[in-house]
């Protein structure tokens, strides 16, 4: 079965890395739920308060919501991947 995984990757703005990880886990992901072809989602952060986000899909990705323009510092990066390979 073939999957894609969606990236979804956004810098918070200076100091509110905290808050962008709770808006992504409380707001963004809970949207996501229910979703047609929605297999897992898993958030990780990273250095320069940044927060990514992985959905993978058995069918067409959800976008990701758009956070309040106040809680990021640049605009959200996409990117999808459909997997080659499994082992």
């Amino acid at each position: 079965m073939s999957t894609t995984a969606a990236m979804w990757e956004a810098r918070a703005a200076d100091g509110r890395g905290a808050e962008l990880s709770a808006w992504v886990r409380e707001v963004a992901v809970p949207a996501l739920r229910g979703s047609a072809g929605l297999v897992r989602t898993e958030q990780f952060g990273a250095p320069g308060d940044r927060v990514l986000l992985i959905t993978w899909w058995t069918a067409e990705p959800v976008a990701v919501a758009e956070p309040p323009a106040g809680l990021i510092g640049r605009p959200v990066h996409r990117w999808s991947f459909v997997s080659e390979h499994l082992e």
